[in-house]
C-alpha cells in the first residue's frame, strides 16, 4: 500500500481519511479492475451512468448541459444518480454501478491510496471555488475572520472538503481551529441551517440553498464566501476508473465536449437565464431564489471557463489537505489527473 496517510489516532481528520480509506479497502476487496462496460439504447446514443455527490444549484454547468441537450446531442443517453456523499460515490464508481464520479478531487487521492492497479483519475474539473458560505445571526459590516475567535461556529463533517476549506481559511487568518474557535461537527450534512435556527451557534457554514434560505427567513446573514476567501480550489471534478478512461476514449471526449457546451453557456449567459434552464432540476426551488442562488455562485467566479484541470489546483488541493493532517506524502499529479479531454474539448 502506498503510505499516504498519517497515523489514525493524529487527527480527527485523519481518522475520517483512515475510515474512508477502510471502505474503499473493502470495496477492492470485493471488485475486479475492469470497468464498466458500454452500453447502447434503443435510440441508439451510448449510455453513460454518473454519480454526482449531491444535487445542488452549485453545479449549474452540468444542470445546464443535461437541459439544453448537450449531452443526447453528443450521442450520449445520460442517467444521473446522486450518491449522497462523495464515499457512496466513489464506490459506485469503484464496484462498476458508475460510469462517472462526480465529487470532490480529494476523494480519487484518498482512494490512491488503497494500492490497486485501477485506480480512479480525473479528467475534468467543474467547480473553481469553495461553494459555501460562513452565516451569522446578525449582519455585520466589515467583517473579519478574527471575529470568530471565541465563538462558536456549526461546521462540517471531519475529513470532508468543506470543513478542510473552513481550516484552511482560519489558519491563513492565524486562526487555530479547534482552539481559538469552537467548531461543533456533531450534526449531520443538511442539518445545520435547522440547527442554526433552533439556536445552536454563533455562526454556521452552509451551502445553498440553505444561506439563502435563512436570509429570508431572517434567521441568518452571509457575512463571508468560503469560495473567495479560499482562492481557486478544485472543488469538484469528473473521474473514472483508469481502464475506463483507456478503453472508451471516445465516449469520454463526448461526455466532455458536452460538458464543455454547458460551461460556455454560464459564461456568456445571466443569472436569470442560467436559473430559467436549470429549474426543472430544482422544481421544489421558487425562481426568485434559484435566481439569487445562481447569482451569488456567478459572482464569485464559481464555474471554470474550460474543463482543464490544472497542476497549480491540484498542489493546492494537496496543500489543504496537508493542513488538515491527512496527508504524508504528495501524490503525482500526473498519476491522478488527465487534461486530454478537456484540452481537446476546449479548442
Amino acid at each position: 500500500m502506498k503510505k499516504i496517510f498519517q497515523s489514525i489516532g493524529k487527527k480527527t481528520t485523519g481518522k475520517a481519511a483512515a475510515m474512508f480509506l477502510g471502505l474503499v479497502m473493502a470495496v477492492f476487496s470485493m471488485t475486479g479492475c475492469g470497468g464498466k462496460n458500454e452500453t447502447i439504447g434503443d435510440n441508439g446514443k451510448t449510455k453513460v451512468i454518473l454519480n454526482e455527490v449531491a444535487h445542488s444549484i452549485f453545479y449549474a454547468p452540468m444542470y445546464v448541459a443535461i437541459e439544453e441537450g448537450y449531452f443526447a446531442e453528443e450521442g450520449i443517453e445520460l442517467e444521473l444518480v446522486t450518491g449522497f456523499g462523495a464515499d457512496k460515490t466513489m464506490t459506485a464508481v469503484l464496484t462498476d454501478e458508475a460510469h462517472i464520479g462526480f465529487m470532490g478531487s480529494e476523494s480519487t487521492v484518498y482512494t490512491y491510496a488503497g494500492g490497486t492497479e485501477d485506480y480512479v483519475v480525473n479528467f475534468a474539473q467543474l467547480t473553481q471555488r469553495a461553494g459555501n458560505f460562513l452565516v451569522s445571526r446578525e449582519p455585520i459590516d466589515g467583517f473579519s475572520w478574527d471575529m470568530l475567535k471565541g465563538k462558536e461556529v456549526l461546521g462540517g463533517r471531519a475529513g470532508g472538503m468543506p470543513e478542510m476549506v473552513f481550516e484552511f481559511i482560519l489558519e491563513k487568518n492565524n486562526i487555530q481551529p479547534f482552539t481559538d474557535v469552537i467548531i461543533d461537527q456533531s450534526i449531520d450534512f443538511g442539518s445545520t441551517a435547522a440547527a442554526f435556527s433552533g439556536g445552536q451557534g454563533d455562526f454556521t457554514i452552509e451551502f445553498e440553498p440553505h444561506a439563502t434560505l435563512l436570509e429570508k427567513k431572517g434567521d441568518g446573514h452571509v457575512v463571508a464566501s468560503l469560495g473567495e476567501e479560499s482562492g481557486y480550489v478544485p472543488y469538484t471534478s469528473f473521474s473514472a476508473k483508469k481502464s475506463f478512461l483507456e478503453d472508451h476514449k471516445e465516449t469520454v471526449q463526448a461526455f466532455v465536449d458536452a460538458q464543455q457546451r454547458g460551461m460556455d453557456y454560464v459564461q456568456s449567459h445571466t443569472p436569470e437565464e442560467i436559473a430559467k434552464v436549470i429549474a426543472p432540476q430544482f422544481a421544489e426551488t421558487d425562481m426568485d431564489t434559484l435566481t439569487a442562488i445562481v447569482e451569488r455562485y456567478h459572482v464569485q467566479d464559481t464555474w471554470k471557463a474550460d474543463l482543464v484541470f490544472e497542476k497549480d489546483s491540484f498542489e493546492l488541493l494537496q496543500n489543504i489537505l496537508d493542513g488538515a493532517g491527512v496527508l504524508k506524502e504528495r501524490v503525482p499529479y500526473e498519476e491522478l489527473v488527465t487534461t486530454e479531454f478537456a484540452e481537446a474539448a476546449a479548442k
